[in-house]
């Protein structure tokens, strides 16, 4: 695991600037994927555990919508790069570079854990343990939304993404993964293709019973 997570944070460092303009306001133009994060949001705090964690969260504008929504919401990383852009654009805000296997995050401790296309370069034999990681920071009823790119396909398929390999993943395949690791998916939703290859977006919600 150690071995492709240290060549994506290299790869990652070495665009954090371009993928930040890129993306900083992406979520702007995705209503459908706004729809998701707002639906987390509202069941988050109904939990009265308003603590999430943004696994993955590169420049941060996740981590600030989160807040916006009345999260208490803090970003992990594990590029130094990315956390240091988000630092600096957002400077209220609580950024730690962290590795996804190891969340420095206490047992039970979070009413939700946002991964936004943040596990797409984990090899599929690796993503079980990283699932079962955010399992563990989360509190009984605590939600977890989890986005990637879904084909349609039996089998989850490599591509060349633009800063590091990366695999789109059935999503009936990934809803029996979070079953595997503990948590209860509730809901799902597909819409159109993400990339040229025609990857549908996928957003997935569980919750940890």
């Amino acid at each position: 695991m150690a071995e492709h997570q240290d060549e994506t944070r290299a790869a990652y460092d070495a665009v954090v600037e371009l993928y930040a303009s890129m993306f900083a306001d992406r979520l702007e133009t995705q209503p459908f994927a706004r729809a998701m994060v707002a639906t987390f949001a509202e069941l988050v705090r109904a939990t009265d555990n308003t603590r999430t964690a943004d696994v993955g969260c590169g420049p941060g504008h996740l981590t600030a919508m989160l807040r916006d929504l009345g999260l208490d919401a803090f970003g992990l990383d594990i590029s130094p790069a990315m956390i240091g852009h988000a630092r600096r654009t957002h400077p209220a805000l609580r950024f730690e570079e962290a590795r996804m296997e190891a969340l420095p995050v206490g047992d039970r401790a979070l009413g939700g854990v946002v991964a936004r296309y943040s596990m797409i370069h984990t090899p599929p034999a690796e993503l079980p343990a990283l699932l079962a990681e955010q399992a563990r920071v989360l509190a009984p009823g605590g939600l977890l939304l989890v986005s990637f790119f879904g084909t349609e396909g039996p089998e989850p398929v490599r591509f060349d993404h633009k800063v590091t390999p990366a695999y789109s993943w059935p999503v009936d395949r990934f809803a029996e993964l979070l079953t595997g690791a503990g948590l209860a998916p509730f809901a799902r939703l597909l819409h159109d293709p993400a990339t040229e290859r025609g990857f549908l977006d996928a957003h997935v919600l569980a919750r940890l019973p």
